[in-house]
């Protein structure tokens, strides 16, 4: 199943950020670390390249992710032209306050009271934007929930009187390329629960971890992953928690669902990642190669009539 969402309001979302954009700095674009590139919406990139604006990668969340393979990231990212990455949890104001410097490096020219540094935050939803402009404002500014796309309108604030930030609501875009991709941001709440099916991304996200990190799965629960895979998992949850629907006693695999999701969006299974610039480099070698293979079987049908 390919899981796709695009809610109506970010198509004007879009138009009021590329209008903007123009009169920006500094991009600051907030990624989830424990899945940065999948996170990343090719649109903002498309928007600041083609206004020329450096961007501040935030891998937020870090606490959460494999500080081994955020490490990675954060090599990958800093290896690109005009952009600096650096990872942090939103909830620590104390990290939070080092952005502005880090986008002021990106943009030196702006550093004064006629020439103040305008930044401009993005990111898809659920990747923390708001906690970390209520951090940043040391006030509450932007609407945190615990849904994605909270927030629907931009909004100007001055942290001071040389900085300014643009806040930006939450943004997908319209064709998600990759079918992990899509499954990886909704296990990581990103896309709205009226676009997903719960068991089938636990599927997927039980399948990631059994991969990735076999013990974490087992020890949250209490029994053993071996030979198991990721719909064997998510039954192994339900026995063990007693998810069990009311009349027939069968096993609740939506409710187990629920409880694996919740206990990795929470942090409760380990600090994990579910990509690393080599696992990205791969799956996207993995999907030209075999569009090519369909196409050499097709050419040789073709012949052979």
């Amino acid at each position: 199943m390919s899981i796709q969402w695009f809610p109506g309001h970010m198509t004007s979302a879009r138009k009021k950020a590329a209008e903007t954009m123009e009169r920006v700095d500094v991009v600051i674009e907030v990624l989830d670390a424990r899945l940065p590139e999948a996170s990343s919406n090719p649109m903002i990139k498309e928007l600041r390249l083609h206004r020329q604006r450096n961007c501040l990668k935030v891998l937020n969340k870090s606490d959460l992710a494999d500080p081994v393979v955020t490490k990675a990231w954060l090599d990958y990212f800093n290896a690109q032209k005009g952009v600096k990455a650096v990872a942090i949890s939103g909830k620590k104001m104390s990290e939070v306050a080092k952005l502005p410097g880090h986008c002021l490096k990106l943009a030196p020219h702006r550093n004064d009271n006629l020439k103040p540094l305008r930044m401009m935050i993005m990111g898809i939803p659920n990747v923390g934007k708001s906690t970390i402009m209520n951090a940043l404002l040391k006030r509450r500014v932007a609407a945190v929930g615990d849904e994605p796309a909270v927030t629907k309108t931009q909004q100007t604030l001055d942290l001071n009187s040389r900085m300014t930030i643009i806040d930006t609501p939450g943004m997908m875009w319209p064709k998600i390329a990759h079918d992990s991709d899509g499954y990886m941001l909704a296990a990581s709440h990103a896309i709205g629960t009226n676009a997903v099916v719960e068991d089938e991304v636990a599927y997927f996200l039980a399948n990631k971890l059994l991969e990735r990190y076999p013990a974490a799965i087992g020890k949250r629960y209490g029994f053993s992953t071996a030979d198991m895979d990721g719909v064997a998992a998510v039954e192994a949850i339900a026995k063990k928690r007693n998810c069990l629907k009311p009349r027939s006693k069968e096993l609740d695999i939506e409710k187990a669902s629920l409880i694996l999701l919740t206990d990795y969006r929470d942090g409760l299974l380990g600090r994990v990642s579910l990509e690393t610039p080599q696992s990205r480099a791969a799956m996207l070698a993995a999907e030209v190669a075999v569009p090519k293979v369909e196409h050499d079987e097709h050419d040789e049908r073709n012949e052979q009539e």
